[in-house]
This record gives C-alpha cells, sequence and structure tokens, in this order.
C-alpha cells in the first residue's frame, strides 16, 4: 500500500488508494470500492510475498483457502445440528443455595461478568446441550463464571468434570472451588498425575458411584479408565492447550452434555462475526472494580534495577516471579540471583521438575515460604496469586509476544499496584521482530488491552486456537480479514444448505432495513459511480491513518440512520462538510439502500444515470407519479440528469427506497 492519491476519471476528481504489485506494477482503486481491500495481518513478522498483477496465482490460493474454510464450516454445522436434536437435559432455575453461594462472592461482578453468567444459565435451563466459550483478557473473572455453572449443574443431582492442561492449573482450580464451596455439602476432587495411587483409585470409585461431584483434571479425566454416575457438566480451560487425541474426545463429549470453554486468548471481533450462530460466545472485557493497570517497563538488564525492585516488592510483603525460560542454566541463574539479594528466599519450578517436588515448591510459594519463585513459562497459563505483584522476565527479546502478554497477566490481581520489568542483556543488538514486540507490549499496558489493541500474534494465536493449526497457514496466506471473510461466506452457505438450522435473527434498523453480518455481501456490493466528486480532503482531515479509518467505516455502512450518525461525527470531529464529503456521505446512503433493494449498479451513461437489478433481485419498479425524467425498462431504470435538474439526487434516492421493499 503506497498511500491515497488525488485524481481525475471522465472529468470528476476522487481519491484513490494506490497499491502496489510485484514487478513494480501498480494499481489504482476508487476510494468507494475500499470495500474490496482488507489489511493483511498473517503469521510471524516476515512480510508476504507479492503477487504479479495479471497472474492467477492469488486466485489458486483464495480457491485453495476456500476449499479449506468449507471443510470447517461444514464441520462446524455438523456439531451445531447434533446439539439441535440431541436430548439436552434442562437444568432447574436458581436454588437459594446458588443465590446464598452468590452473595458470597467478595468482589463486586463486572457488567461482562453478570451479562455472561445470565447467558450461561439460560443456556443451561433450555432442553439443547450447551456449547459456550467464554472469552476474557487475563484475571477477568472467567473461573468465578465457571464455578457458578459448576455448582448449578450439581444442584440438580450432575456432576462436572473440569478439565485443565496443566497440574498446577488444577491445583490452583482446587484451592478456588474448595474455598468457595466449603459451606456447601459438596465434594470436589483433582484428578492428575499428582495423585498417589491410592487416592487416585478413591476418586475413580467416587466419579462411578456420584459420590464426588465436581472432579478438577488433566488429560488423564479423559482417559477410557475413568468412568461418571451422571456426567452434566464439562468445563474446559484453555482448550487450546490440549493434544489432538483429546480435542477429539472433547468434541464427542460436546454433543452429549453441556459444554463450557474458558479461553485467555482474545478472539477477534471479526472472528467472533465470522462463527455468529454456530458457536456461542461470551466477551469478558471489563476490568474488575479497583483493578489497576499494571507498570510496564521494557530496558536493558540492571542488577541494581532487579536488586532494588525484589526488595521494594518485600517491603510491602509481596512476592515476585522472577522468569529463566532455560531449564538448562535456570539452577546458574538462581545461583546469580541469590549472590544479588542474600537477604530473599528463592524457589525454583519448572514444567521437568517431578510432580510432588512441584506440587510442593508452588503450595510452599503460595503460602509464603519463599519471597521468589524462579520459573520458567509454566506459569503463563491461569495461576491466581494475588499476593505476587512483580514480574521480572530475564531475556524478555527471546519471548514472543502472546508469551509475555499471558506472563504479564499473572500479576495485577489483586488491589495492588503490580510491576512488569521486560528485561534483555546489554550490549545485545535487538532484532526488529524483538524491537517490535517489547515496544508492543509496553504500549499496550492499559487494561484489557488484549482487547483493545491490533496485536497480530494474538489475533493469528486467537484464531488458530479456535479453528486449529492448519488454519493458520491460509490465514498467514491470505491475511485474516480476508480469512475471517471467506469463512463467514461459508458458514452462511452451509446454512443456507441446512434448513433444519436456523441462524440466529439478525438487527433490524428503521424503515425494515435489515443489518446482516453475511460477508459475503460484499461481493453483492453494488457498483456506485456517479457524477459526484466524493472524497475526504486531506485538508479536511489532514491525518492519513485516520482519513483510511473513517473511508473503511464508511464502507461497513449497512443502515441509513447509521449514515445520519456519521454525518454528526464528521460535523463534530472536523467541523461543517466540505461538498466532496457531503457527496461521498450520499454516495454511501445510496449503496445501502442499493444493497436492500437487489440492485447491482448505479452508473452514470452520459446524462444518465442506469440503475440494474441484480440477477437474482428480480424486476425493478418505479411509480409513474416519480418523475418524467424517469424510464423503466424490461432489465433497467434509467434516470435522465438534464431532464431532472438539480433534484436529479433526490429522485435516485426515491427509487431506491420505492424498491426496498
Amino acid at each position: 500500500f503506497n498511500g491515497l492519491t488525488r485524481m481525475f476519471s471522465h472529468g470528476i476528481e476522487g481519491e484513490y488508494l494506490v497499491l502496489e504489485y510485484a514487478a513494480g506494477d501498480r494499481l489504482y482503486v476508487p476510494i468507494e470500492r475500499i470495500d474490496r481491500i482488507s489489511r493483511y495481518i498473517g503469521a510471524g513478522d516476515q512480510a508476504p510475498p507479492l503477487s504479479r498483477l495479471r497472474s492467477r496465482e492469488w486466485q489458486r490460493t483464495k480457491r485453495r483457502v476456500k476449499e479449506s474454510v468449507a471443510e470447517i464450516a461444514h464441520e462446524l454445522l455438523d456439531l451445531y445440528a447434533s446439539r439441535e436434536i440431541a436430548p439436552g437435559f434442562a437444568f432447574s432455575p436458581d436454588s437459594l443455595w446458588q443465590q446464598e453461594l452468590e452473595a458470597s462472592f467478595p468482589y463486586m461482578e463486572t457488567p461482562d461478568q453478570v451479562e455472561a453468567i445470565m447467558t450461561v444459565k439460560e443456556d443451561m435451563e433450555g432442553a439443547k446441550p450447551t456449547d459456550r466459550l467464554i472469552c476474557g483478557d487475563v484475571g477477568y473473572g472467567k473461573t468465578e463464571i465457571a464455578l457458578r455453572a459448576a455448582f448449578k449443574a450439581v444442584m440438580d443431582d450432575k456432576q462436572v468434570a473440569i478439565l485443565v492442561p496443566t497440574t498446577i492449573l488444577a491445583q490452583q482450580h482446587l484451592i478456588t472451588f474448595t474455598e468457595r464451596l466449603q459451606t456447601f455439602p459438596l465434594r470436589v476432587e483433582m484428578l492428575s498425575r499428582f495423585c498417589p495411587p491410592e487416592k487416585e483409585r478413591e476418586i475413580i470409585v467416587g466419579l462411578a458411584n456420584g459420590t464426588v461431584d465436581i472432579c478438577i483434571g488433566t488429560h488423564r479425566l479423559l482417559q477410557k479408565d475413568i468412568s461418571f454416575k451422571d456426567l452434566g457438566m464439562v468445563i474446559i480451560d484453555e482448550e487450546q492447550q490440549f493434544g489432538v487425541v483429546q480435542k477429539e474426545k472433547l468434541r464427542q463429549i460436546r454433543k452429549e452434555v453441556d459444554t463450557l470453554a474458558l479461553s485467555a486468548t482474545p478472539i477477534p471481533r471479526t472472528l467472533h462475526m465470522s462463527l455468529s450462530g454456530i458457536r456461542d460466545m461470551s466477551i469478558v472485557e471489563t476490568p474488575p472494580e479497583e483493578r489497576l493497570s499494571i507498570k510496564t517497563y521494557v530496558g536493558v538488564y540492571d542488577a541494581t534495577l532487579v536488586r532494588q525492585v525484589i526488595l521494594r516488592e518485600l517491603e510491602r510483603n509481596g512476592q515476585v516471579f522472577f522468569v529463566h525460560n532455560r531449564v538448562q542454566s535456570i539452577g546458574l541463574a538462581a545461583g546469580k540471583l541469590q549472590d544479588l539479594v542474600p537477604e530473599v528466599r528463592i524457589a525454583i519450578a519448572h514444567g521437568q521438575m517431578h510432580e510432588e517436588q512441584l506440587e510442593k515448591v508452588m503450595a510452599d510459594f503460595v503460602s509464603g515460604k519463599y519471597d521468589v519463585l524462579l520459573t520458567t513459562t509454566i506459569i503463563q497459563l491461569g495461576l491466581d496469586m494475588p499476593n505476587v505483584n512483580t514480574l521480572i522476565v530475564n531475556q524478555a527479546d527471546k519471548f514472543g509476544l502472546g508469551q509475555l502478554y499471558q506472563l504479564r497477566g499473572r500479576v495485577g490481581r489483586g488491589i495492588n499496584q503490580a510491576y512488569a520489568y521486560f528485561l534483555f542483556d546489554e550490549g545485545k543488538l535487538l532484532t526488529p521482530q524483538a524491537h517490535k514486540r517489547l515496544r508492543t507490549i509496553f504500549e499496550a499496558a492499559e487494561l484489557g488491552s488484549g482487547f483493545g489493541i491490533a496485536m497480530k500474534d494474538l489475533e493469528i494465536r486467537g484464531a488458530g486456537n479456535l479453528l486449529g493449526v492448519k488454519q493458520s497457514g491460509h490465514i498467514a496466506a491470505l491475511g485474516f480479514d480476508l480469512y475471517c471473510q471467506l469463512l463467514a461466506e461459508a458458514v452462511e452457505e452451509s446454512k443456507a444448505s441446512s434448513p433444519n438450522i436456523c441462524p440466529e435473527g439478525r438487527e433490524t434498523g428503521e424503515g425494515g432495513i435489515k443489518r446482516s453480518v453475511v460477508a459475503g455481501q460484499q461481493n453483492q456490493s453494488p457498483s456506485i459511480s456517479l457524477p459526484l466528486a466524493a472524497y475526504i480532503p486531506e485538508e479536511y482531515v489532514p491525518n492519513l491513518g485516520t482519513r483510511l479509518g473513517l473511508y473503511h467505516r464508511l464502507a461497513g455502512l449497512e443502515l441509513i440512520e447509521e449514515v445520519a450518525d456519521f454525518v454528526q461525527e464528521f460535523k463534530d470531529r472536523f467541523g461543517a462538510l466540505p461538498q466532496p464529503v457531503d457527496n461521498l456521505l450520499y454516495m454511501v446512503k445510496i449503496k445501502v439502500l442499493a444493497i436492500k433493494a437487489g440492485v447491482s449498479s448505479v452508473s452514470r451513461q452520459g446524462r444518465q444515470i442506469v440503475i440494474r437489478p441484480r440477477t437474482d433481485g428480480g424486476r425493478l419498479t418505479v411509480s409513474s407519479a416519480i418523475d418524467a425524467a424517469v424510464k423503466t425498462g424490461a432489465t433497467q431504470i434509467r434516470l435522465d440528469t438534464r431532464l431532472a435538474g438539480d433534484r436529479w439526487q433526490d429522485i435516485l434516492e426515491e427509487i431506491l427506497r420505492s424498491n426496498c421493499g
């Protein structure tokens, strides 16, 4: 993309996007066709190879990806259909104990939490098996949502299985669930590699005879020797961390019992909309009350700074995570850290430790026997330790952006101010990619930034988690936005060919003009060519990025009232509308009406405006009372602008409105 340029075409001035292809070829795209252009977001930091302007390579790639997303759409629809016809269990309305449990929550629920909890309960009380994804930033209360759902299931004498990817996370959930449910006659157990053989046998028997109500476990819960007396709900935490075999078993479970999945990976809105109606999602993105943003620092490793940071945290009776992600040298790092701060108690934790030893170290750290936990990235998944409010990451330039983001989410979970230090070795020349990652994590320090900023790594990771590794390659080939558009089209086509599956209702605006989330609508987007200079002058909105953003938003408008809102926004932000902007907003309005009227094109031919219907849109009609300047033919309507004079724009709008139905 080489910016915007102003050009004349057929005597009318307009603004054009300048696109450069391989071998220096250039294409000038009218700004009113910006809906055909999407920003490339791919995997990794490498720029994608450019195609030649006249080659068929891009079309072949697009066709290959289309075939793949069609498979995904069919797979998702099959799962949806099986849930629709499966005999689910309708859970009872909230009991008095449920109300008592929720009243005992020591924090104020966020609006998103409340909405997600209500939605999950509505799902559970329905007759069909639930399959909902709760997607929320780290530390935003997803576990409490899961806990209330689990309790509701147990109140109807059902058992609940909670699947987690690591034993440490299983231990964390066991502590949380046991503490919150201690006043109720429930039995909560944990099944993982931490379990001694005798205890494991006792839990397995309890699951089979129904005396264990809630069982938290790793993939051990999916093995053949595990059977439940009456399993009513499965809760899956960070499903993307499980292997292929485990995911296949989870797919089968989804068809039979209510399923709730939790993910701290931000799911991009575009992907959310692409899956609308076939994958139920709740987004939790409002921070808990009194939660403070984490103060983030990026810089060179400085021993004096590290000592000061650790001692400052200890002065307020807190604890520290020190991340060193090489198991081979973690002992050496511990010795150096102990020499630097001899007065602190340091523990070591990593994934290659024996399970009993790792469990004991973590338990001792939680109980306050150690001040600093020197650890690998094993802590990045879901651990909740409110007393740990300082994070130091050594050699942070070697971590991916997603890892840095997840690690930072391990601190700042209480009411105290938290600090995160991302350090790299002095004198080390950072790669451009590492520099970009560290700058991004520094700038993304606001609460909920996992949803609010364009983190390429997180967007791609979110897609890969939800759709599988194979799809990540396709996303890299086409870019994220175009991939989501193709996926949405495939989903809608699959829905259309499956009459038993009713897509969820769509919002309807004034005048019956419906909002659609079908990305395929872009392929039906009418061609609009009118004798009007329609663009945003540089002197009116000087910033190129702002102008591009406004053009993209205008291209996405789908309701007439949204155009009216945009008029007001322009006036509020930039002042009175210049004529080219007024013309641009008029053309957007005509495009919205043309889509609703089933029109394929509104184009200028000499002094006439010609309106043609889509091949599937039927015949266009017009009232004879509209104007003498309007002529109706078998396949088109013609408006003579010379006869209509200054009223031609109003007449054109009236013709389209009369065909909206």
